[in-house]
């Protein structure tokens, strides 16, 4: 299966609930064009023509013929139903904040047409195939990030995206806000007028909620191949001692992301001159914990990060809309999937993985800067005192560290009744797979601090040299930032080790090492 060096024009197949957390990962990375499988043919026509048998029969069934939440008891004739679609989304769309980018909104897309693909929605092929078409053409919705409870479904947000296809309000365009008209106009899309129960199909479910989870996901994996990497090199640059790596210690444990973890960290130190310098006539026993219990630290992380990912690749493949259509027997049942607690405690265990990467991370730059400890220069800097050093870059990883201590608090276990107590139990998964980008931006930032200190720890123990994986990104780290020799503007430096750690720079060379988060 194609697609990081997949050519435009040949589309890439999706079918519906068989996507892989490599396809997501391939659709948040890159855009490039989808195709349904014509297996998704016949259960959308199936579902479709369920949703007219019952307008044609009247009887009430609620989201086809009915008011919606609390108003379901409100009868619509045939004559309305289409405005009351309408009706709906325009009412729905009531997001704010900043829009959600554009690589998310792919796989807002994606998951909602690969969800209504799988033939239990009741929507017509018109509307997934407009809603490939959008994709394709690289129109994405501008979707507000804020407004959504995760409960019934993110609605706000998904009203925004619903209105794309409608010819209604702003979507983005090579970056570029414009109006939806003009852009299905000028990729040559008809606007959809929607039909029975196609309003609220393209409402309901979690595709905000998940899509801004993977998003999360997909990051807190980078953030720890980049730790574990600096974090290597903060032990070789701290003359730390690999013997807490050793296999035999996390085999008695039998944690499997631990033992994991420590083989990792055994092949990025594998071969280092500085280790064997003072592998003889070391008077330290034991190193500080955030050196020698890495491995349990960041074991216990690719644990909860493999499993939050088992738990989005279902909800990326599910169907949550309501109510959902079985045309095997002409049943339509009411049900709740569209809550989105699976999500939200996806998040949350997220949330705690990416807080204490960055938190171990802070630990060890405090170590590297304090002379006492580290046996370097204090500050990582020649004549401290004339120079300030990692002084206050520490700080900044010390702020960043503790605002993401207030960010990780469970947002799970929030509610706030809505719809007059309707739904009166709420999931906050939308906020709580949200809040995942600035935690991860914050530890990208003290991950690349850490990659700074750790490479300048490195240069006073030249001429000596550490292991071929940490070599290697010493240099790919002064290929772009020069050794800290005295005091200098120090943002710029900072900027440049974080992009690097949000790259996945740093595990570039090695990935074969961290096959084992990316089932």
């Amino acid at each position: 299966m194609k697609h990081a060096s997949q050519d435009l024009q040949q589309a890439w197949t999706l079918e519906p609930g068989a996507l892989t957390l490599a396809d997501l990962r391939a659709v948040w990375a890159e855009h490039f064009t989808i195709a349904l499988s014509a297996n998704a043919a016949a259960p959308i026509a199936a579902s479709a023509a369920l949703v007219d048998d019952i307008v044609a029969k009247g009887d009430p069934a609620y989201g086809i013929n009915t008011g919606f939440g609390i108003l379901a008891k409100a009868h619509i004739p045939n004559e309305q139903l289409a405005q009351l679609q309408r009706n709906l989304i325009l009412s729905h769309a009531v997001g704010t904040g900043e829009l959600i980018a554009d690589n998310i909104v792919r796989l807002i897309l994606l998951t909602k047409i690969g969800s209504l693909a799988r033939g239990y929605s009741g929507v017509r092929p018109l509307i997934i195939d407009t809603l490939i078409a959008l994709y394709n053409a690289g129109i994405m919705p501008a979707i507000p990030s804020q407004g959504s409870v995760g409960a019934s479904g993110d609605l706000a947000p998904l009203a925004h995206m619903t209105l794309a296809i409608l010819g209604v309000g702003p979507v983005r365009v090579k970056g570029e806000i414009v109006d939806a008209l003009d852009a299905l106009r000028a990729a040559g899309i008809e606007p959809v007028t929607l039909a029975a129960k196609e309003g609220l199909a393209l409402i309901n479910g979690t595709q905000v909620s998940t899509a801004l989870a993977l998003h999360g996901l997909f990051m807190a994996e980078r953030l720890v191949e980049a730790a574990m990497v600096t974090g290597a090199l903060s032990v070789d640059a701290a003359r730390g001692s690999d013997a807490p790596f050793d296999a035999r210690i996390h085999a008695v444990r039998g944690q499997p992301g631990q033992i994991a973890a420590a083989a990792i960290y055994r092949e990025l130190m594998a071969g280092s001159a500085i280790r064997a310098s003072h592998l003889v006539g070391d008077e330290r026993v034991q190193d500080p914990y955030s050196l020698r219990c890495q491995p349990q630290v960041m074991g216990a992380v690719m644990d909860l990060v493999a499993n939050a990912g088992r738990t989005l690749l279902i909800e990326a493949n599910a169907v949550t809309d309501n109510p959902l259509l079985f045309p095997d027997d002409g049943a339509i049942v009411s049900g709740g999937n569209f809550h989105a607690e699976p999500v939200a405690f996806a998040a949350d265990t997220l949330a705690l993985a990416i807080a204490e990467v960055g938190a171990l991370a802070e630990r060890r730059i405090a170590l590297l800067i304090d002379a006492n400890l580290s046996g370097l220069p204090a500050f990582l800097v020649r004549e401290p005192g004339l120079n300030s050093g990692f002084m206050i870059a520490h700080v900044t990883a010390a702020a960043l560290a503790s605002e993401n201590k207030s960010l990780a608090h469970p947002a799970s276990v929030d509610s706030l009744p809505t719809s007059a107590n309707q739904e009166d139990h709420v999931s906050m998964a939308t906020f709580a797979a949200r809040r995942l980008d600035q935690m991860a931006h914050n530890t990208a930032v003290i991950v690349g601090i850490e990659l700074l200190a750790a490479g300048q720890g490195i240069e006073f123990h030249r001429p000596l040299a550490t292991s071929r994986h940490l070599e290697h990104v010493h240099a790919q780290l002064r290929a772009q930032v020069a050794p800290y020799d005295a005091d200098r503007f120090f943002a710029p430096d900072i900027e440049a080790a974080r992009r690097m750690v949000v790259d996945g720079a740093l595990s570039a060379s090695c990935k074969e090492l961290f096959a084992v988060l990316h089932p």
